[in-house]
């Protein structure tokens, strides 16, 4: 089975998940979101295929990562390679999150009709979900480009039937107490 990768395999990542971490930048995503960081992963006929075989012995030889992401492009377009990918990362007792610009409910219908994305969903840890749109970009948004996008615990959500997010994550606004200027 090949995949198409917008690039090669990125180890020692901080930036794409919680520790340090491996990327693997699929090509191809239907979205064409607004200021997206990776435009040139947007074409399906762009980047180059690759045996997931060859990713598969580049998983193995890799040292002191914590886990796998799935980015790109989207790597819900090519879900059968991505599935191949997670279960062999889980072998290997790494963790995976997945970027996608559908919403988890999205996949969710998606997967009635092709099953084969449930079963990815079943191999992923987190997932950050949702479009990146440019109106909601903040810089103070952790592991995501914009406000709308979720980070989601997969597991617990599928269990309980609802989008369960990771509220370690979540910004929280801090109060101002009026009650410290009377001191």
């Amino acid at each position: 089975m090949k995949i198409r990768l917008a690039a090669p395999l990125q180890s020692d990542s901080i930036v794409d998940g919680e520790g340090i971490r491996t990327v693997i930048w699929t090509q191809g995503c239907p979205h064409n979101c607004k200021g997206c960081h990776n435009p040139e992963t947007h074409d399906f006929n762009g980047g180059v295929l690759v045996d997931i075989e060859e990713i598969k012995k580049e998983l193995n030889t890799l040292e002191f990562q914590d886990g796998i992401t799935l980015s790109g492009g989207d790597p819900f377009m090519q879900p059968e390679a991505c599935l191949e990918i997670a279960l062999h990362a889980k072998k290997l007792g790494l963790n995976v999150w997945s970027y996608t610009g559908f919403t988890f409910d999205q996949l969710r219908v998606l997967s009635k009709t092709k099953p084969v994305i449930m079963d990815l969903l079943k191999n992923i840890d987190v997932l950050i979900d949702g479009k990146f749109i440019l109106e909601e970009k903040s810089y103070e948004c952790k592991y995501r480009g914009s406000k709308n996008q979720r980070i989601i615990d997969v597991q617990s959500s599928l269990e309980e039937g609802r989008v369960v997010e990771l509220d370690k994550y979540i910004e929280k606004e801090e109060t101002f107490n009026q009650e410290l200027l009377f001191i």
